[in-house]
């Protein structure tokens, strides 16, 4: 017989590798549906190809996770140990390592990456439970500066959100601030600050007035440091000056627009532009400021009024405003005749000074308190106030008892009149007074000039009184 050729023979041998091939690897795929990969070498885990398999395999990881860390328990550091320990897995079981993925019946335990969102979430809430927020590190220092200078003030429950009323000393060496606010603080706002706290300077105008007055000062003092722009520096600048009058009283808001007003004439400065020239602009702006929202606003509001009074008007203005003075002044200069009761209320009593300017300029006038308001209204005719604010839903805020004497007067059907500058409107939206308003000394209501004495004398050792004195109400409209 002839042997077969070596061509033959190479082919027939291909063909055999080939079938023990095709036959091991059927066995091995067997072993490892029974074993679960416990080989030598481990089990080669095909990756999903189709969307569906890719949403299951991912939703079984999750289960895994959740799982695992409801097993392992609460905590930060354990959570975090677990994925990583869950990531370390997929890597060896991607690489195909020697010790394999072993699935026994369930699917792979492989956490998904932690998203950045999740992470910086979880590090939010563990700082906030570790790190007291804004008004819990406000109420604090409050807290320790009354400590310090031995004035304890107790809180109402209901205005605990409001600035708790501080009164300064009358010298700035008292610890009423640190000596080191001090030093850095320009003297002539060291002096406003003090003067709006002890009641000298009162009245949104006066207020708005005397801090331009201060604010121009500061930028005629002012050197621009080396290597620094004057607007970016000068709003740095006068930035703890006004952080110093909010602490010795709220600020106004004719007072918080004078500032934005300002800041922005600030940050039109150019770069081009000397020192000297440029201060010599915010000086000129702060006077155009004045003269334009303040004493040209007064004006057409006199001449709008003058129209209204007529002769024999019997006209009711409550407390003290510039504004409504101003043109009740006008108007009898003009030469009507009318006649002024001005309701007063305490504790500030400013309608004495209301009265004593009108007197003086022979302008006949009558004085009453706020608590015979409904006896002498039906002698009215038109009531004149003025306004701290003028909201941005209509509704007006001026002084505590306005709103009074606006209902008052309502029920007798009297018209009311509120006399307000444009640069006392609000974009604020606000229907009560408890939201936002200004605490004022609790110890002014107690007070009281009687032979009997003062009844609300220590009335801080009692504890459960409290003394609620409110500057600001809020007048709705009809």
């Amino acid at each position: 017989m002839s042997s077969p050729s070596p061509k033959k023979q190479d082919k027939e041998e291909q063909k055999q590798k080939a079938v023990k091939a095709g036959e091991g690897k059927k066995g091995q795929g067997k072993e490892d549906g029974g074993s679960g990969g416990g080989g030598e070498h481990g089990a080669a885990v095909k990756k999903p190809t189709t969307k569906a398999e890719r949403r299951a395999l991912q939703e079984a990881q999750r289960k895994a996770k959740e799982e695992r860390l409801a097993a392992q328990g609460k905590g930060t550091a354990k959570q975090t140990t677990s994925t990583s320990g869950g990531g370390a897995k997929r890597s060896q079981a991607s690489k195909g390592g020697e010790g394999g993925a072993k699935l026994e019946g369930k699917p792979l335990e492989v956490p998904r990456p932690t998203r950045q969102r999740n992470s910086s979430s979880s590090t939010s809430v563990t700082t906030d439970d570790h790190r007291p927020n804004k008004s819990s590190k406000s109420s604090k220092k409050a807290t320790e500066q009354q400590v310090e200078t031995g004035r304890r003030v107790k809180q109402l429950q209901l205005f605990s959100h409001l600035q708790q009323y501080s009164k300064a000393p009358s010298s700035p060496t008292l610890p009423w601030h640190s000596v080191s606010t001090y030093t850095s603080i320009h003297p002539a706002i060291i002096k406003l600050g003090l003067h709006y706290s002890h009641g000298v300077i009162c009245g949104s105008n006066s207020r708005c007035v005397a801090m331009l007055a201060a604010f121009k000062k500061v930028i005629n003092d002012y050197t621009t440091p080396v290597q620094k722009e004057l607007r970016r520096d000068l709003d740095a600048h006068i930035r703890p000056f006004i952080n110093f009058l909010t602490h010795c009283r709220p600020l106004s808001v004719s007072m918080g627009n004078a500032i934005k007003y300002l800041k922005r004439e600030i940050s039109k400065i150019g770069p081009d532009q000397s020192e000297s020239e440029a201060k010599r602009l915010l000086c000129a702006t702060i006077d155009e400021y004045l003269e334009l929202y303040i004493v040209k606003a007064g004006t057409e509001i006199s001449k709008l009024c003058q129209n209204i009074i007529k002769d024999n008007d019997v006209i009711l203005v409550y407390a003290f405003s510039s504004v409504v003075q101003r043109v009740l002044l006008d108007a009898h200069c003009s030469g009507r005749q009318f006649r002024v009761i001005v309701v007063d209320s305490r504790p500030k009593m400013e309608g004495r000074h209301m009265l004593r300017t009108l007197v003086q300029k022979g302008v006949k006038c009558s004085y009453v308190l706020i608590n015979a308001v409904s006896y002498i209204m039906k002698e009215v005719s038109k009531v004149i106030v003025g306004a701290h604010s003028l909201l941005a839903n209509g509704y007006v805020m001026s002084r505590i008892g306005t709103s009074q004497v606006a209902l008052v007067a309502r029920s007798f059907n009297v018209p009311v009149l509120v006399c307000c500058e444009t640069y006392k409107f609000s974009d604020r939206v606000q229907t009560d007074s408890i939201v936002n308003n200004e605490l004022g000394d609790p110890n002014d209501l107690v007070q009281i000039n009687r032979r009997q004495g003062n009844f609300l004398t220590g009335w801080k050792d009692i504890p459960c009184l409290g003394l609620l004195n409110l500057v600001y109400v809020i007048t709705m409209r009809p």
